[in-house]
């Protein structure tokens, strides 16, 4: 089974992506081959610096291997590393009815935000689609925000099946299937909307120790007094504590919450205790990690021939049906 995952290289990745999207994705290498690609041609839609966009790309790939991705079990490499997906796109994009494209929530969303309606926006679920087909993938884990992505990828892969196999039932693309993380799929952020660089309320992975604390402590609450009884299911601290702490933990907490007699600023800081305690391990294999200065350099290259091989295989499958 070969599983598939991405991530945008825009900025300074959060507990959100963590739990989100690396968590789930690296525990799936314990099922099968795993694909981990640095999405930099996604990220061009809304990055305009190119020395931001590839220190941006380095620092994903840096902070992926601290949090647990093992280079033996899995290729991480970059997306614009492998040119194939661009000619996998233009082919798909010449069965996509652009009625498609304009249902997609992720482009109805992002112009909502005020982002520029520009043809790659509008075509993003085509190249995304091309990332998740040239791989041959059979799962791709995403947050249910993302599934529609999955959907539509499904279904451009048999518009192509449908339009070119011959015979008939011949499989030229595969078909993929979403897994869905329901316990996580969405990270509320300090404000209590989802947790987004786009929405300025993060909670750095590896930021420093006093800005982790400041953007803790700036978690917004309700005004209920400290005396009272709180709701723990309404409340981001507590879903945040959830993540990080054990099962005995986030009961005691719950019931702090039902109790009264503590204020938020008491349940914020136990939250950066735990935040704080959660992630040493992964800080210290990061500090290890760029001791080496090669490691990161060397993993990339490795998990791109990886990637290549495959994508050679399937794009030689695809213009042969084709006609090209």
């Amino acid at each position: 089974m070969r599983i598939l995952s991405g991530i945008q290289p825009s900025g300074i990745l959060h507990i959100g992506n963590y739990f989100g999207m690396m968590r789930p994705a690296i525990a799936l290498q314990a099922e099968g081959e795993t694909f981990y690609f640095i999405a930099d041609y996604h990220a061009l839609t809304s990055l305009r610096d190119p020395q931001a966009l590839r220190e941006n790309s380095r620092r994903v790939a840096l902070d992926f291997l601290a949090c647990g991705l093992d280079p033996e079990r899995g290729a991480l490499f970059l997306q614009s590393q492998v040119p194939q997906v661009t000619e996998l796109a233009w082919i798909l994009s010449t069965v996509t009815p652009v009625s498609r494209l304009e249902l997609a929530h992720s482009y109805k969303d992002k112009i909502a935000r005020g982002m520029s309606p520009s043809a790659g926006l509008f075509t993003y679920p085509v190249l995304m689609a091309a990332d998740i087909l040239i791989y041959d993938s059979d799962i791709v884990p995403v947050g249910k925000d993302q599934k529609q992505h999955v959907e539509i990828t499904r279904d451009l892969a048999s518009r192509i099946n449908d339009s070119f196999g011959s015979p008939p039932d011949r499989q030229i693309l595969k078909l993929p299937e979403a897994r869905i993380q329901p316990a996580t799929e969405v990270v509320p952020g300090i404000d209590g909307q989802k947790m987004s660089k786009s929405h300025g309320n993060t909670i750095d992975i590896f930021g420093e120790e006093k800005e982790t604390r400041k953007r803790v402590m700036s978690i917004v609450t309700d005004s209920t007094p400290v005396e009272e009884s709180k709701d723990p299911n309404t409340s981001t601290i507590f879903q945040l504590f959830s993540l990080v702490a054990d099962r005995n933990e986030v009961e005691e907490m719950r019931q702090q919450f039902r109790k009264g007699g503590a204020g938020y600023g008491d349940f914020k800081k136990q939250l950066f205790e735990k935040l704080w305690e959660y992630f040493a391990p992964m800080r210290k294999r990061r500090e290890e990690i760029l001791a080496d200065k090669s490691y990161v350099d060397d993993v990339l290259a490795r998990g791109v021939r990886r990637a290549n091989e495959v994508a050679n295989r399937v794009m030689e499958r695809v213009r042969s049906a084709v006609g090209l």
